[in-house]
């Protein structure tokens, strides 16, 4: 069985390639794989950020793998299996450190779900997204019902999950679900552009960041404010910060170890 999903390092860059062709559709091999791969990135210390993308260009995921659903349905442990597909996008959602997803076609079901287990997106004008289970007499399992309010408000979330109907990248843009929109065959390009960027900063307050952002959500104002000053504490004790200091007291650029 050959491998659906790899790999490399660049500049402190992992970028994760999906290719299951023709439309990318996340099968149970690609959650082992991509849990795997999300493992060893988290233990990784020269990956600083890390691109989502997949092969081709008609669809960055075109959603579940349906040829699966029959097995499902006669399967009495079915609860267990759902529950790795979240393990796996909670993994995803959860590396402590940046990730961005490369959206460069068809962003369906549970490719829409995984895409926003990553913390940006950048999609091509071609892309289309949405969350066309109800077709089938489903919803989505990805906790799509659960991220996608989260992100672009309950009223809207609602109407693209009862409809099932994609909306274009345009729409997408407007309503806070993806954060750039690029002409056809530049959304690597301008993620790319958006990793070097983080990638030449410190680990220590990204992740911290990304802690503070995600956890303070759930946290009232007052809470969220406790815990930004306890990461904030935290991020004082590291190297990295007196390294950038001393940078900017010094004007020169300065050198993270990311310790």
């Amino acid at each position: 069985m050959s491998q659906l999903v790899t790999y490399k390092k660049e500049n402190g860059i992992a970028i994760i390639t999906i290719d299951n062709p023709p439309l990318n559709v996340l099968n149970q091999q690609i959650q082992k794989e991509l849990k795997g791969i999300t493992a060893e990135i988290k233990n990784d210390k020269e990956v600083v950020c890390v691109l989502l993308t997949s092969a081709g260009d008609k669809a960055f995921m075109a959603g579940a793998d349906i040829k699966e659903f029959p097995e499902m349905m006669g399967n009495p442990d079915m609860r267990s299996e759902v529950m790795f597909m979240h393990g796996m996008l909670n993994d995803l959602d959860q590396l402590p450190k940046p990730t961005i997803a490369v959206l460069d076609g068809l962003t369906f079901g549970g490719g829409c779900e995984l895409a926003l287990s990553c913390d940006m997106r950048v999609a091509e004008e071609q892309t289309q997204l949405g969350f066309p289970e109800i077709k089938l007499g489903l919803f989505p399992g990805g906790a799509g019902t659960q991220r996608l309010p989260r992100l672009i408000g309950e009223a809207k979330a609602k109407e693209m999950m009862f409809t099932g109907e994609p909306i274009a990248s345009d729409e997408a843009e407007r309503i806070g679900l993806v954060n750039h929109v690029v002409p056809n065959g530049k959304a690597f390009d301008k993620a790319m552009n958006l990793a070097l960027q983080i990638a030449n900063k410190s680990l220590q307050p990204l992740s911290r960041i990304k802690n503070a952002v995600d956890e303070g959500l759930e946290m009232s104002l007052i809470e969220g404010i406790e815990k930004e000053a306890d990461l904030f504490e935290e991020v004082f004790q590291t190297e990295d910060v007196k390294e950038g200091v001393e940078a900017f007291i010094e004007k020169r650029k300065p050198h993270f170890r990311h310790r």
